[in-house]
């Protein structure tokens, strides 16, 4: 995560016509995810079809910022937007495989709350511009965090389905879905946290050193929490591989991990927006 006070340069870019683009599809791609679990099953292939249009006219909207000079590793809002269309396409890609529609449902609107939270959120200020080593430490960060992202969704959907079958709810929005077995989604949610953890530990030490050439001190409450979440999935990888834990344990990690995760980007967010 970035270091307290990341530096940005005020930039006032207005949304481009592919942010408008994007913010529509991705509503009409949740209403049609929300049409095929109340049993519009014909409507599960447009869903996909609106969430790839969606997520790539989110694309475009990123690089028409950058031909303004405005970059996914300039800033936090900026790494905000760029974290939605990482956990977007994750979803994607794992779609192509497997049939995640609730977690779509998911997926789909807090790409979309993220992504007006980056664009249509006050710009503020900063105190100095960024290095090369903390755009590097941002754009890792951010991508680790995307995975992660995508890593929780899943938990939280084979949490749902487990429920769903100990207590033979065979009615669950979750068995309406015909969605992955639970077992793939467990190997899935493995996967992707070996894929963020490696991102996520190479930003961590970026950060560190970050910090120490700009002079500031380590150990901030952000700076423990993200500590916290490195640890937290740390020892999911640990413990599945040496004692073998899966299922519901490996998913309420993964959560946790998360939440820490969230929390850190909660206190860069309110600290950015009292300028401190």
């Amino acid at each position: 995560m970035t270091p307290a006070g990341a530096a940005e340069r005020v930039m006032t870019v207005a949304p481009s016509p592919a942010f408008w683009i994007a913010i529509a599809l991705y509503v009409l791609a949740t209403t049609a995810m929300l049409g095929v679990l109340g049993g519009r099953t014909s409507w599960e292939k447009p869903a996909f079809v609106l969430a790839a249009i969606a997520f790539a006219a989110h694309g475009v909207d990123i690089g028409w910022r950058g031909t303004q000079h405005v970059h996914p590793a300039q800033s936090v809002r900026e790494a905000l937007g760029f974290l939605a269309w990482i956990f977007a396409g994750g979803y994607l890609i794992a779609s192509v495989r497997y049939r995640l529609t609730l977690a779509g449902v998911v997926v789909m609107p807090i790409a979309l709350m993220l992504l007006i939270a980056a664009r249509l959120s006050p710009v503020g200020t900063e105190a100095f511009e960024l290095s090369a080593l903390g755009r590097v430490h941002i754009v890792l960060a951010t991508v680790g965090v995307g995975v992660f992202a995508l890593a929780s969704a899943l938990a939280g959907i084979y949490l749902l389905e487990e429920r769903s079958l100990k207590t033979k709810d065979f009615d669950a929005i979750s068995f309406k879905t015909k969605g992955a077995p639970l077992e793939s989604l467990d190997r899935l949610i493995h996967r992707l946290v070996w894929v963020g953890f490696p991102l996520f530990t190479i930003a961590m030490v970026l950060g560190v050193m970050w910090t120490a050439r700009r002079g500031d001190s380590w150990g901030r409450p952000e700076h423990v929490i993200a500590m916290v979440t490195w640890l937290v999935f740390g020892i999911l990888l640990v413990t599945r591989t040496a004692y073998g834990w899966r299922g519901r344990r490996s998913a309420r990690l993964t959560l946790i991990g998360f939440s820490a995760a969230l929390i850190v980007l909660a206190i860069y967010l309110i600290r950015r927006a009292v300028g401190g």
